[in-house]
């Protein structure tokens, strides 16, 4: 049977190890787990040396995107974060062939012809994810997003967070249903809510992987996709493995009946 390629986010292992460890001391052990992709997140980054970080994606022949928690549209303007183009470059560095940010406050106002030119000539392809926050997480400002990148033709996908959603109260179903054409990456993670009230992720109950099948069809076939829940355990190797596993197996049952 074939699989689906499987990425890794590095904050699924915790803050603390990972700024204890390194992001790089991750490399081999994804690799060993099966996955093809690792998710280098910025906000965790120490002292790592992006050129050594590359030289060692490349000797496990890992694809590598790079996280950054900065926002495309910062609030009043109307031209794209003046950082852009520094996080294109630093993502670069890394090896990455994916910067991943978030939406921001985009408005029918903000310059997509601007965005476009500043990626024109970019090696790294911009990805917009669906996050917590009322700007960048709900379905409407997406998709008005996603109309004006398709208007100017510019050079953005969209990484579909499953579980983001919810932060905002809004439909998985309905946001793969009327997103799912521009999604090329999925993060997968599901969600609880603590006593007091808190959203937390949480590891994929087998109610969750029976939805997540369900989103599947409305984007492309055998996308890559995601952990981005916690992975915590005395046996990280076996952990990764089988969450690997799991992750890479998801979508078969609806091409069986293709």
């Amino acid at each position: 049977m074939n699989t689906f390629p499987v990425s890794i986010s590095l904050s699924s292992y915790g803050a603390d190890l990972v700024r204890k460890r390194g992001q790089q001391s991750f490399i081999a052990l994804l690799a060993n787990a099966g996955a093809q992709r690792i998710e280098v997140r910025e906000e965790l980054l120490t002292d790592e040396n992006p050129a050594a970080f590359s030289l060692a994606i490349d000797e496990y022949a890992l694809e590598c995107v790079y996280s950054s928690p900065m926002q495309l549209w910062d609030a009043g303007q109307t031209r794209p974060n003046p950082q852009l183009l520094a996080t294109l470059r630093r993502a670069h560095s890394f090896g990455a062939k994916w910067l991943k940010v978030s939406l921001g406050y985009f408005t029918e106002h903000c310059d997509m012809a601007n965005l476009a030119a500043c990626l024109g000539q970019q090696p790294v392809q911009l990805l917009v994810e669906n996050d917590q926050t009322s700007q960048g997480g709900r379905i409407e400002p997406l998709q008005r997003f996603f109309d004006a990148v398709e208007q100017q033709d510019a050079p953005v996908r969209m990484t579909f967070d499953i579980g983001n959603w919810a932060w905002q109260d809004q439909s998985a179903s309905t946001a793969a249903r009327l997103l799912g054409r521009h999604v090329t990456y999925l993060h997968c993670k599901g969600v609880a809510r603590r006593p007091d009230g808190k959203l937390i992720a949480t590891p994929p109950t087998a109610t969750d992987l029976q939805m997540w099948e369900h989103l599947l069809p409305h984007m492309l076939q055998g996308l890559p996709r995601a952990v981005e829940y916690p992975l915590q355990g005395n046996d990280l190797d076996w952990l990764t493995k089988e969450h690997v596993a799991t992750l890479a197996a998801l979508g078969q049952q609806e091409l069986s009946h293709v």
